[in-house]
């Protein structure tokens, strides 16, 4: 797939909109009545497919368009999207994807992170600013962007969030290598369980906190695996089908007045490398020195009066 920069973009950028490399696929499940992944996709004009079931096809295309909608040849297996997400994986093949992205259908927008600010900023420059950073290495296997509520401005190690974690999980909005070994597993925990399948192999994962999706709280939406995962010892379950599948590495414990599964990341120790030609993203010619400009007629917050005031210097 080419790139997607489209002339109709606005503002001062002199590279139009600024798209995806990558195809984006949104898993989605009894969620056509607040499909909010496809509407922030879809407000800020990036291409996307919609993943549902054949009994719910025609609701979702109600709402997103029919164009947007890609059928499943098979239904309430009763597995959650683990077999969803290896349909795509297999679809994007047979596309010939290098990469493809695979989103969850509860996200509401996408932020740039700026002196420990989040600011809103549009999904098509987050996910390709993702791309054009882990296509410059040879190992990245999955890569993605940090949910916003982990992102605040005291968020961080000692000495401030870095712009990546290297080596760590990445959930619900992913970049996946499409030619990696690896695939979906398992009715619980099939992103950490893919994490950790692709980190053991010696690849990497990337994290941006450069950039992050503003996700809802698991288990605030009905439908998806809500009804059906979630139900009952549901997190309990998950946590300790996690633990015996990764022993040493995983461990479940009290959090949260929850159950919750604990990985050891610091294990991990894989580095990166640099690929020797970087290719598309020389190509594609943008220049990611990110400015900041003002949209709204005045800005009250005194921090952010400051930035728009040295941005225009």
């Amino acid at each position: 797939m080419p790139p997607n920069e489209s002339p109709s973009g606005t503002g001062n950028n002199p590279y139009g909109m600024i798209l995806p490399r990558y195809p984006v696929y949104i898993v989605s499940k009894g969620r056509w009545r607040r499909p909010y992944t496809a509407r922030a996709l879809a407000r800020d004009g990036v291409p996307f497919r919609l993943v549902v079931e054949a009994q719910e096809a025609d609701a979702y295309a109600r709402v997103v368009g029919k164009e947007r909608v890609l059928v499943l040849p098979f239904a309430n297996l009763g597995l959650g999207s683990m077999p969803a997400r290896n349909w795509i994986w297999e679809h994007a093949l047979s596309e010939g994807h290098e990469r493809h992205w695979v989103l969850d259908d509860n996200m509401r927008g996408f932020y740039r992170r700026w002196h420990g600010d989040r600011l809103p900023c549009e999904g098509g420059p987050a996910l390709r600013a993702c791309e054009d950073f882990v296509d410059r290495y040879e190992n990245v296997a999955l890569a993605g962007l940090n949910y916003s509520t982990f992102a605040h401005r005291n968020s961080g190690r000692k000495g401030g969030m870095p712009p990546f974690y290297l080596n760590v999980h990445v959930y619900s909005c992913i970049l996946i290598l499409s030619r990696i070994p690896y695939r979906w597993r398992g009715r619980y925990n099939e992103d950490t369980d893919l994490c950790l399948q692709v980190l053991s192999g010696g690849w990497c994962t990337v994290l941006l906190n450069a950039f992050l999706v503003q996700k809802m709280v698991t288990m605030a939406m009905r439908g998806g695996n809500t009804d059906v995962l979630y139900a009952g010892d549901g997190r309990l379950r998950m946590a300790r089908s996690l633990e015996r599948a990764w022993p040493g590495v995983v461990q479940v414990i009290r959090r949260f007045r929850r159950p919750q599964h604990w990985v050891d990341w610091t294990r991990f120790r894989n580095r990166l490398k640099p690929k020797q030609s970087r290719g598309a993203t020389e190509a594609s010619g943008l220049d990611w020195a990110v400015q900041l400009e003002q949209l709204a007629p005045s800005v009250r917050h005194p921090r952010l009066r400051r930035y728009v005031s040295e941005a225009m210097k």
